[in-house]
């Protein structure tokens, strides 16, 4: 709703001033395409006015056919070369920084946005600057202390919405009502993720009652879609990799996990060993009779595992694809808004107690949850890592903001 709200007012001032650019920015370039980019197009769409615009691609750019100015797209994922960025036509009037708390700290934006605030406007104008965001969990994540600062400093103002000031009911009934699924399965993430509260995070990363067990599969609703998720090994790190099954109702089912351990022996295996521990594990899980039938979509890596990753496509000529992998708190979050929605649920049975295990004893390191960047204790996590490589590599897929 607040991107939304952002594109139209956008839309609206960018029309009234011929010779104003608007700059509209997100962490990664990649995410742009898909985000921001269409944002603005689905605002001018709303009024009717693509006609006028020439929708660029390579690269990104909405440029206004008569005046030649127009809304242009950057990633900062290097601020550095954002500071020789000039625009030919008009001036900059606006910026927009979309997913404010992507970025590690406000140096990193004030760095970028100095480069367009220093030309002196016309006729006495400035620069007016957008920013948006979700607000981490964490009430002393560097961007909840820095709103805090703003209101109360002059030239700004913080603004905060929620689904409950959609007065243009921009939002389906279908979200309405998942969200108050939301609401009922876990309250706390229903007042972090729908209501902007920064509830805190507590010593234990995930809420276990929303991790459902199961006999048997569901006979009522059919696995459609599989997918492997990997985290690799090293000397004393274990090798895990698990199968989970997407179903024809949106629920995603833990199947089978395959669990490696190298402590406390003298010989460990080495990468082409764990290649075929690998590759056996998949041949066999994949052809069990009770998901037959159901695509393979994905198999997912750590990106960090170059060498079990190359060593399984020189065995087997089958490639993992590497997770693009983003800050812990985040991909922990991304997990969260799946079982926040009642859809994760496991197969009980002896190989996957191990991947319950170590996700009942996933905690915070304690003295790190009261700062601006909480960490988890990395002691026995493989299961939870790869899980969330899961999540995060399948977020478009299952239904999940990426």
């Amino acid at each position: 709703m607040k991107s939304s709200a952002i594109s139209i007012r956008l839309l609206h001032e960018f029309l009234a001033v011929p010779e104003g650019n608007a700059v509209i920015f997100r962490k990664v370039a990649r995410t742009l395409s898909t985000s921001v980019y269409e944002q603005v197009k689905w605002a001018i769409h709303l009024f009717g006015l693509q006609a006028q615009f020439d929708f660029r691609r390579s690269p990104l750019q909405i440029i206004h056919r008569k005046t030649g100015t127009g809304f242009y797209f950057y990633g900062v994922d290097d601020p550095m070369k954002l500071k020789s960025m000039k625009i030919a036509k008009g001036y900059v009037q606006w910026l927009w920084f979309e997913e404010l708390a992507e970025f590690s700290n406000w140096a990193e934006i004030d760095t970028v946005r100095l480069t367009y605030t220093r030309e002196k406007l016309p006729n006495g104008k400035h620069v007016l600057s957008f920013y948006s965001y979700n607000p981490p969990r964490n009430p002393y994540d560097w961007i909840n202390e820095w709103v805090e600062q703003r209101e109360a400093m002059p030239g700004w103002q913080v603004v905060h919405t929620t689904y409950l000031d959609d007065a243009l009911h921009f939002l389906s009934q279908q979200y309405l009502d998942e969200i108050e699924t939301n609401k009922r399965n876990d309250p706390d993430y229903y007042r972090w993720q729908f209501l902007g509260e920064s509830v805190g995070l507590g010593s234990n990363v995930y809420n276990m009652s929303m991790f459902h067990p199961l006999a048997e599969l569901p006979t009522d609703d059919k696995i459609v879609g599989l997918a492997y998720s990997l985290d690799g090994g090293h000397a004393e790190s274990a090798t895990t990799c698990s199968l989970y099954g997407f179903t024809a109702k949106r629920k995603v089912i833990l199947l089978d996990t395959l669990y490696y351990s190298p402590h406390g022996k003298a010989q460990k295996l080495a990468p082409s060993q764990l290649s075929e521990l690998v590759h056996d594990f998949v041949k066999d899980s994949i052809s069990d009779e009770r998901w037959t039938g159901a695509q393979l979509v994905n198999r997912t890596i750590d990106s960090a595992e170059a060498a079990l990753r190359n060593q399984y496509y020189k065995d087997w000529g089958i490639k993992w694809h590497p997770v693009a992998k983003k800050k812990k708190q985040t991909m922990i979050d991304s997990v969260y808004s799946l079982l926040a929605e009642g859809r994760f649920y496991y197969l009980n049975h002896d190989h996957n107690k191990v991947w319950i295990d170590e996700h009942q004893r996933y905690q915070y390191d304690e003295k790190t949850l009261n700062t601006d960047d909480p960490r988890v204790v990395k002691v026995d996590d493989h299961c939870c890592d790869q899980f969330q490589y899961l999540v995060l590599d399948n977020a478009k897929l299952l239904g999940l903001k990426a």
